[in-house]
């Protein structure tokens, strides 16, 4: 995707005006709006039809930006450094004078922020006086947006402009880590956890679906086509739609594969697309045969899992 300048300011003239605009990150589209504003990032929750208890996640350009709404720790430092920007989002504690708007983190006392990896989106947070909330690009329990004609799918003209950065290399969401207290994964995402565990040295705990939220991408139902979705299925119904994680020779119609030799960066990528296609394409079910339970596995099986509480 070539850059522009003439689209970038563009974006920063909509969100100065507390718009609401898509933007394109590595993991998936996002919905931005000045994270400091009440007004626009309620725009936000109305546009997504989101829960009001339901935290965003604001993006920054660097640490710098960061310092002045959120108190850093040395876990952070070590992940930081490591793996930012890139696919992973850090819970921290928020400073008293921070100016993050309440309504981004339901009066809570910390904030989940990440660093993208996108150098369109990276120019853009460069470009302003202020972070970006910004959750997925889609209604919520629905299925995240991964390129431009997503996005338009999702909300039509009520948003008025999105940054178009080509498609997502990543696909999946980005992993969440609580460091405000004992590190803990709220979210499996685009970065695998043992790298974070490496890091870290040590083994972190898993707490994907708390009674209470304190991070996106917690709820039951998620990630849905909006359609019934069946896992681990070695043969599917009568016309009922196939998802493969490794291409057959036999190929029949109702058949769609989410990578060609079973790399699980390349099915992770595909697979939001190819759940689209198949709600486009009329089928009234999904069965999904069993995707190994390694790797960028584990993350594709916990979205298969939430889409399934349809």
């Amino acid at each position: 995707m070539k850059f522009n300048q003439s689209n970038i300011k563009k974006a920063k003239k909509y969100l100065d005006k507390n718009q609401c605009i898509g933007v394109p990150t590595e993991t998936v589209y996002g919905l931005a709006a000045n994270a400091y504003s009440n007004i626009a990032v309620k725009k936000i929750f109305k546009l997504k039809k989101r829960p009001k208890t339901n935290p965003l996640i604001v993006h920054y350009s660097s640490i710098n930006s960061l310092k002045e709404d959120c108190l850093i720790n040395d876990n952070f430092i070590k992940l930081y450094k490591k793996f930012s920007p890139g696919p992973i989002t850090y819970i921290l504690n928020l400073k008293k004078n921070s100016r993050i708007s309440e309504y981004v983190t339901n009066k809570k006392k910390n904030l989940a922020v990440r660093f993208p990896k996108h150098k369109i989106f990276r120019e853009l947070l460069k470009k302003l006086d202020y972070p970006l909330a910004a959750p997925s690009a889609n209604i919520t329990t629905k299925l995240s947006s991964v390129e431009v004609s997503d996005v338009k799918e999702e909300f039509g003209s009520k948003i008025k402009y999105i940054l178009d950065g080509g498609k997502c290399i990543i696909g999946l969401e980005s992993t969440i880590i609580d460091l405000s207290n004992k590190p803990t994964i709220l979210r499996l995402g685009g970065l695998e956890v043992s790298k974070i565990e490496k890091i870290l040295g040590k083994k972190l705990k898993l707490n994907i679906n708390p009674q209470k939220k304190i991070s996106p991408g917690q709820s039951q139902l998620h990630y849905s086509p909006g359609i019934p979705l069946t896992k681990n299925v070695k043969t599917p119904k009568k016309n009922e739609a196939f998802i493969l994680i490794k291409k057959k020779k036999i190929n029949y119609k109702n058949y769609y594969y989410l990578s060609k030799e079973g790399n699980l960066n390349e099915a992770a990528k595909n697979l939001y697309s190819c759940l689209r296609k198949i709600k486009s394409k009329g089928y009234k079910s999904i069965a999904v045969e069993k995707i190994p339970h390694k790797g960028l596995g584990k993350t594709i099986n916990d979205r298969l899992d939430r889409a399934s509480k349809y």
